[in-house]
């Protein structure tokens, strides 16, 4: 089955989140519009474990497309994940169509630095946090925490194109997942 998208609403304002969908959509279907909008999350501003971050990603991608009624909706939201070796990030990326079958994918599991980590432990969002590490402001909207902690070699939207990708592979090959 052909790939037809017209519209894609990303459940957010953030730039780099709507380039990185940009980046991989427009691969896939170049005509297609792509808004980014507000909308909320419905989990914790920091997300911990994969399970709330999954759920506030899918809950993006639903209020996006209902609120736009696009083909598509596109959730990316990040966490965190403290593991007995220490504190790691997490990311993913829900992508639901107009009957609502949902694909899903996700990665960036870097590891964090303890100083980091003791600040979301404390309350912070990842982002703040390393807003504090660096003396900066904004992080989030450009290279985030994986830009600044690999020193640039991955910037937050290169990081976040594969999830994309990956949430799109049931609508990219959906021959494939088809009842038997």
């Amino acid at each position: 089955m052909p790939f037809v998208v017209r519209s894609v609403a990303v459940g957010s304002r953030n730039p780099v989140k709507i380039a990185a969908v940009r980046a991989m959509v427009e691969r896939a279907a170049p005509n297609a519009t792509i808004v980014g909008l507000e909308v909320p999350s419905g989990v914790a501003a920091q997300p911990f474990g994969d399970d709330e971050t999954i759920r506030g990603a899918t809950n993006r991608a639903r209020a996006a497309r209902d609120a736009t009624a696009a083909d598509l909706g596109i959730g990316i939201e990040g966490g965190c994940i403290d593991t007995p070796a220490g504190m790691r990030t997490c990311a993913w990326a829900v992508v639901v169509d107009r009957e609502d079958r949902i694909g899903t994918g996700g990665s960036l599991n870097m590891p964090l630095p303890p100083r980091v980590a003791a600040m979301i432990r404390s309350g912070l969002e990842l982002g703040h946090a390393i807003d504090a590490l660096i003396a900066q402001s904004g992080t989030k909207h450009g290279a985030g925490a994986v830009g600044v902690l690999t020193a640039g070699l991955v910037d937050r939207q290169r990081a976040y194109e594969p999830l994309i990708a990956y949430a799109l592979a049931p609508f990219l090959a959906s021959d494939w997942w088809l009842p038997e």
